[in-house]
């Protein structure tokens, strides 16, 4: 299970795991823009519910949050043996019967447990906010009693893990997101320029490391694009660089090159700061959310812990990143390449399996 394809992102990344480990087994999703997504997906057996037929859903899917939950929760799998769920909205609320259900959790829905947070870096006006408080209550009804049915949860960080039991009440297990760190290597020196690799969207917080950087007077090379991209173009001084979307093969240059990866927002995981270690490379994050689990503070990079323009630039200033060995960094790395990612998650899988045939029944924790 799958919430939507029509956006490449760290979901993705983990759905691409999960396609190579359960080869021929069918991916479930709400919709699935086609043309909008790698090629390599086409080779998928890819199945869709009655939303892929609404009109413009591909390129606008929010509008029709308020529908998701009804997609899903008419979608009946209790044929399979085991359903796996890659989950940030509503696809955990499929009926699963007897099946085992694993949900690989990257966050309670964010918009529905979060609103109030959401609503302002969204800057929705406040009639909206008002007249979307009951929709949002019953939202968050749904997603508690669906998440009730779960058998088993995974968390991908310990922040995501703290609010799986903050707001499901459930217990879970930490494996984090599979990141490919083979593909990274370090460089002989680095160059003088600070990097982030982002889509560029409110809750990133790319805004206050273009504020930063303003003040600080040093090169910052932004790689990514999205709706916030001419709103910050507008914020940029002279020393900030937007490339837009960049390819893979670039990237890792990019990385080993970076003096340090900067990482302004609250991430549930965050690939692109262990793949800036992955090449050798120190991270200078925000105090929270994943950065916790993937960042050594004083090792392979330095915290933040206001989420203000001018607590990120002391945080630059103070920071060496030349004072870091990059062998530091490519080890602390390792510890979330996707070699560990499958052998851990083939492992709960086989554990949840092996309970099942030995109870007859799901063992829901």
């Amino acid at each position: 299970m799958h919430d939507w394809l029509n956006q490449v992102g760290g979901a993705e990344d983990v759905l691409e795991n999960l396609v190579d480990m359960l080869p021929g087994a069918p991916v479930y999703t709400a919709m699935y823009w086609r043309d909008g997504m790698p090629a390599a997906y086409h080779a998928w057996d890819i199945r869709t519910t009655w939303m892929d037929r609404l009109p413009g859903i591909y390129r606008h899917h929010q509008p029709y949050l308020p529908l998701y939950p009804l997609a899903f929760s008419r979608l009946d799998l209790s044929g399979y043996d085991l359903v796996l769920s890659n989950k940030s909205g509503f696809c955990h609320g499929v009926r699963t019967g007897t099946a085992i259900h694993v949900c690989y959790c990257l966050t309670p829905t964010r918009y529905v447990w979060d609103f109030a947070g959401y609503a302002a870096r969204e800057a929705l006006p406040a009639g909206l906010r008002l007249a979307l408080r009951p929709l949002v209550a019953l939202l968050r009804r749904w997603d508690y009693r669906a998440a009730q049915r779960v058998d088993h949860f995974i968390a991908i960080s310990n922040a995501v893990q703290e609010r799986i039991r903050r707001y499901y009440r459930r217990e879970s297990v930490v494996i984090h997101p599979p990141v490919d760190t083979a593909r990274f290597r370090p460089a002989p020196a680095p160059e003088e320029y600070y990097l982030i690799v982002s889509r560029l969207i409110p809750y990133r917080r790319i805004d206050l490391a273009v504020q930063a950087f303003n003040r600080l007077r040093l090169p910052l090379v932004i790689a990514g694009d999205g709706r916030d991209r001419p709103a910050l173009e507008r914020m940029a001084g002279p020393t900030v660089t937007f490339l837009g979307r960049v390819p893979q093969e670039r990237l890792g240059d990019l990385m080993a090159h970076c003096r340090a990866y900067i990482l302004p927002g609250e991430e549930d995981f965050g690939i692109a700061p262990v793949q800036a270690q992955a090449a050798g490379r120190p991270v200078i994050a925000y105090a929270a959310g994943g950065a916790l689990d993937t960042v050594i503070e004083g090792r392979t990079g330095a915290f933040f812990r206001t989420p203000t323009p001018e607590a990120l630039a002391e945080a630059v200033r103070a920071f060496d990143p030349l004072a870091v060995n990059p062998q530091d960094c490519v080890e602390n790395a390792a510890r979330f390449d996707r070699a560990v990612f499958r052998e851990r998650l083939s492992r709960f899988l086989a554990d949840a399996m092996g309970k099942k045939r030995a109870t007859g029944l799901p063992g829901g924790e």
